[in-house]
């Protein structure tokens, strides 16, 4: 934690409560001119505001770069020491009742478990928690908590997200897929060597870092397979649309069954070569920076989908 010079800590005036929540904002944007918008202010007041701010520290908050600004060591450590005191002030304001929790929530997911498990559920945490304001963003990118102001993450992955807490969510579980139409005209159920003669159709970003082809390679090391595994291949940036591309007959996917379920069910897809079998370690997993205690509205978000998981 930041040891503030004794001097601040005896004129915390209005005017130094003002510039503290400038240097918030503006650090959670690394940039004047949004924290500007933000605040309705000119970029020239904020930059006079950190300023006033640097000076009453004797600390050097931001580098001052010619197109962009970033925080200094001590920025940043001033940032989490602000950001963690609106955080439990927010918190000991809130009552008892789950349904009266408030407050601005941000979850990070990848497109296709957001499309696919996330979306169809949120009217059950809407109807829990009216006052909770949720904001999902979904990108295949790496996660930057900080500066996009993410409070939780749901990823699909081995669990490994070095320098950030996960608890895993849900297991997954993998399976060839394609429409009965695809599979009959190649020949294909029951008959693995076939695939030979098929266009797999791959998630190229399964996972961070992960290869084009890593889930159907997995797939195929683990029944001895990979002899059949055709060159003819068709990429996508997200496991839903390999589904999709696959219920049209365009080829066989690799089934992660907690997105491709409900369309079994609905007979669009098949399991040509055999049920679901555990992937090996991969499922979906909730990830956020270490913080103890986690905000409440982030618990109690956690504790919905863990509900849902089950």
């Amino acid at each position: 934690m930041l040891n503030l010079p004794p001097r601040l800590g005896n004129r915390l005036t209005g005017a130094q409560f003002a510039n503290l929540h400038t240097f918030a904002v503006a650090a959670r944007h690394l940039s004047f001119t949004l924290a500007a918008q933000e605040l309705h202010l000119t970029p020239s007041a904020v930059s006079h505001r950190i300023a006033r701010l640097e000076q009453a520290l004797a600390l050097r908050l931001f580098e001052r770069l010619t197109r962009r600004i970033r925080l200094t060591a001590e920025g940043e450590r001033l940032y989490q020491l602000v950001q963690g005191l609106v955080e439990d002030l927010e918190e000991a304001l809130q009552t008892d009742s789950a349904s009266t929790v408030s407050g601005a929530l941000t979850l990070y997911a990848r497109p296709s478990i957001t499309q696919c498990w996330l979306v169809p559920r949120l009217a059950g945490f809407q109807q829990r928690y009216p006052q909770i304001s949720l904001d999902i963003r979904t990108g295949n990118e790496a996660v930057d908590f900080r500066a996009r102001h993410i409070d939780l993450a749901l990823l699909y992955g081995d669990g490994d997200f070095p320098g950030l807490v996960s608890q895993l969510l849900m297991a997954e579980q993998l399976a060839p897929v394609c429409s009965r139409q695809y599979a009959e005209r190649h020949g294909l159920i029951d008959a693995p060597e076939q695939l030979r003669q098929c266009t797999l159709l791959h998630d190229a970003l399964a996972w961070e870092h992960a290869a084009f082809d890593a889930e159907w390679q997995r797939w195929a090391r683990q029944y001895d397979a990979q002899a059949h595994l055709p060159s003819a291949a068709l990429t996508f940036d997200r496991a839903d649309l390999c589904a999709l591309a696959a219920s049209n007959h365009v080829g066989v996917a690799m089934g992660r069954r907690q997105l491709v379920q409900p369309l079994i069910d609905q007979g669009l897809l098949i399991l040509p070569l055999g049920d679901f079998e555990p992937a090996a370690g991969q499922g979906y997993y909730l990830v956020h920076p270490p913080r103890d205690p986690l905000p409440l509205r982030v618990r109690v978000m956690m504790e919905w989908l863990r509900e849902c998981a089950e």
